[in-house]
């Protein structure tokens, strides 16, 4: 099952046509100009068979709903997790390894500088 952030939507706000380019391009992270570039191109190399893929297309996929409109940098996340989800998860990973290592060292220097907190732990191991 996929997370509504993780479908191929058409993208009807920045559509030309149907907005299957845009969609794409807001599926993928690339720019909507090079998707609708090689949609161009691929009509000429198919000989026009790729016209019917792309109203196909244009019929099938859903329309993206409006709550996925909202939030620049969280698309923005999205689409970093579709291109590369080992990729995400590792730099999740080191994020949270990160906020561990300074809460530690926070933890140290409070600890450290204050002699009351220090003996009451030590009374309690």
């Amino acid at each position: 099952m996929n997370s509504p952030r993780t479908t191929l939507y058409r993208d009807k706000h920045n559509a030309k046509l149907m907005g299957v380019c845009s969609g794409i391009a807001d599926y993928t992270g690339v720019s909507v100009a090079w998707v609708r570039i090689a949609a161009i191109v691929s009509i000429f190399v198919t000989q026009g068979l790729a016209v019917p893929g792309y109203f196909i297309a244009g019929l099938m996929l859903n329309k993206k709903p409006p709550h996925l409109y909202r939030d620049d940098r969280e698309q923005k996340y999205w689409q970093g997790v579709r291109q590369s989800p080992k990729r995400t998860a590792r730099e999740i990973r080191a994020n949270f390894r990160d906020i561990d290592r300074r809460l530690a060292s926070v933890e140290t220097h409070y600890v450290s500088s204050n002699p009351r907190l220090t003996a009451e732990i030590e009374r309690l191991r």
